[in-house]
Order: structure tokens, then C-alpha cells, then sequence
């Protein structure tokens, strides 16, 4: 009898250090999760461009993080990247696989990076009003988020109605 008592004593003073062991190897680390949720944009844009700024920080404002470069040969960086001309705004962006050019909202950032649909990227052309960076009190100009790809076909992603 007393062997059983011994063997149930040590296995009572062992247990919590073996739960905080096997919690510690089945518990993925914070820092996985936070990259995870966190996707990385690499910005290029004019340095004197405020709205561009503006755009950066609605990005980070909905987690995302961001490498902001301030660069004078924009319009190289856009041919490199493919955005078609037609497409092309005041900033452009990378993330992934995937080339993000104007003013896109982050809610649409993240549809492309979880859908993951074959194209190279989306874009809102001609800076609207109201768009993410380009806020003028309530008022927004109605405009489309589209997706592009290297042939240059476009085609529609989403729409923000007038208000």
C-alpha cells in the first residue's frame, strides 16, 4: 500500500510541471499568430505625397504592416510591376504575390489575399474622393476597386457607391 501512495504523491507533484510542458509544445507561439494576421506591404511612393500617407496609415490601422519607401522613379516601379497605365495612381504597393496600386481599402486587400484569385493585382484609378487616404469629411465619390493582370485585362472586384 504505501508503494501506491508514494507513486500517487510523486505523480501529484510531477502533474503540473508536465501539463505546462505539454501545453508549452502544443501552443503554437504568439508571434506566429501576429505575422499571420499581419501581412506586409511594401509602399512606394512620392516623398511629398500626403494622401499616400493617409492610405499608409488606414493599412495600419487594419493591422496590416507596412514598409514605406519614398522614391522619385515611381513610374519605373509601376512598369516593373505591371500596373497598366491606365490604372496608375499616386502610390503602388506589394504584397505577396500581388501589386496594390491607388487608393485601395484594406477590406479588399485582405478579399485578395484570402480569395487569392489569379491576377496580378487590384487597383482604384483616379484618387476618388472618400476612397482610404482621400477622405473629405463625409462626402465619397462613388468608385471601383479592379483587378488587373499581365495581359492587361480588367475586370470588376468591388464598388463603393456615392454618399
Amino acid at each position: 500500500m504505501k508503494d501506491h501512495t508514494q507513486t500517487a504523491s510523486l505523480f501529484q507533484r510531477l502533474l503540473p510541471g508536465l501539463l505546462l510542458v505539454a501545453l508549452s509544445i502544443l501552443t503554437p507561439p504568439a508571434v506566429a499568430e501576429s505575422d499571420a494576421s499581419a501581412p506586409t506591404l511594401e509602399v512606394f511612393r512620392s516623398p511629398d505625397c500626403s494622401c499616400c500617407h493617409r492610405w499608409i496609415e488606414h493599412l495600419r490601422d487594419n493591422g496590416f504592416e507596412v514598409r514605406d519607401n519614398k522614391r522619385s522613379d515611381l513610374a519605373v516601379i509601376k512598369q516593373q510591376l505591371g500596373v497598366p497605365k491606365q490604372l496608375a495612381s499616386c502610390h503602388t504597393a506589394k504584397v505577396g504575390n500581388y501589386v496594390i496600386e491607388g487608393h485601395v481599402p484594406a477590406n479588399d486587400i485582405r478579399r485578395l489575399l484570402d480569395q487569392r484569385p489569379a491576377v496580378s493585382g487590384l487597383s482604384v484609378p483616379n484618387m476618388p474622393i472618400g476612397s482610404p487616404g482621400m477622405e473629405m469629411g463625409t462626402r465619397r465619390d462613388a468608385y471601383d476597386v479592379l483587378t488587373f493582370d499581365s495581359a492587361g485585362n480588367l475586370d470588376h472586384f468591388n464598388h463603393y457607391p456615392a454618399r
